[in-house]
């Protein structure tokens, strides 16, 4: 019995030393963020002279196009709301997982609505944006270390409906 009471006092100081010399870490992990500034930002006095030469270079022919339709100008610029675009953008990305594509990256593409599109859009200029990738391959591996396949637009369906404006580049 004496043996016994020696076993479990034992256990006893062994787990007290462990608790109290174990290292812990006390500090609250946080995960942060690095904001890498992405390739192609432009400053906004670039961004100014890009749109002062679209309304010098295209402004007249895109608005004599509109007034033909009964309209003096058309839209130059598609507003969406940053919720809309993140939501989009993990839309596309899950939905081009699905169907066996890696998505890489999105194009913006410029369209106009046409005829039948109701007195508020009837041949207006818009704007979409759909998600680019390429098909996922069963190989993971290999000897040569060349992807030979282009970015292509997966069968994911575009964002549009942002709000359209006629005002430059501020």
């Amino acid at each position: 019995m004496k043996k016994l009471s020696y076993v479990i006092l034992g256990f006893f100081i062994g787990a007290l030393l462990t608790y109290f010399f174990s290292p812990r870490n006390c500090e609250v992990e946080t995960i942060e963020t690095k904001i890498v500034k992405p390739n192609g930002v432009i400053s906004i006095e670039k961004a100014k002279i890009l749109n002062d030469n679209w309304t010098k270079y295209r402004q007249a022919a895109v608005d004599s196009a509109a007034k033909k339709q009964g309209r003096n100008k058309d839209d130059r610029s598609v507003h969406w709301s940053l919720k809309d675009v993140k939501d989009y953008l993990a839309y596309a990305e899950h939905y081009s997982d699905s169907m066996g594509y890696e998505m890489t990256g999105v194009q913006v593409y410029l369209g106009v609505y046409g005829k039948n599109a109701g007195q508020t859009k009837k041949n207006l200029t818009t704007m979409f944006i759909a998600p680019t990738g390429k098909k996922k391959t069963d190989s993971q591996g290999s000897a040569i270390p060349l992807k030979l396949s282009k970015d292509e637009n997966p069968p994911v369906p575009p964002l549009n409906d942002g709000t359209g404006g006629n005002a430059g580049y501020p």
